[in-house]
């Protein structure tokens, strides 16, 4: 007797996630944006999903992780189905990420300097002192030079 609906090799939303490492909305909110193809039905109405999209999901898993936008991991997928595009193009895009993420560690940097700087001035000036008059908080509430918020 032939049962309905899943295949065998058919996967839930739930199995899914758990061998992606991706959770249940997040699969949702991709296949919303388009990220990943809308899952196909059973005849119960149930998402069912293939050995594919768990392969799929651990690229996008693993782009997010190194902190590609959603828009670049959408280039990313297209690209890794291409034959049309040449690799130059993922490697341009990796390029303009690693530009991106060497101005954020060198403005990290420049943070962490700023806060042990505040630090070392409260040791010296006024730690143990009223909060109030603490020169980390009057730093802080001094207007940058750059003028930025």
């Amino acid at each position: 007797m032939e049962h309905e609906a899943v295949k065998i090799h058919d996967l839930t939303i739930g199995e899914l996630a758990e061998r992606s490492g991706c959770t249940v909305p997040t699969i949702r909110f991709y296949e919303q944006i388009g990220l990943i193809p809308k899952a196909a039905r059973s005849a119960g109405g149930r998402r069912v999903y293939s050995r594919q999209d768990v392969g799929l999901l651990n690229f996008i898993r693993r782009c997010r992780d190194f902190g590609f936008s959603v828009g670049q991991v959408r280039d990313l997928v297209a690209l890794s189905t291409s034959r049309d595009r040449d690799c130059f193009e993922a490697r341009n895009l990796a390029q303009f990420h690693l530009g991106s993420l060497r101005d954020k560690i060198a403005e990290m940097r420049e943070l962490e300097r700023s806060l042990k700087a505040f630090v070392r001035r409260c040791d010296v000036e006024c730690a143990g002192g009223p909060a109030a008059e603490c020169v980390i908080l009057g730093d802080l509430a001094t207007q940058r030079q750059d003028g930025a918020c």
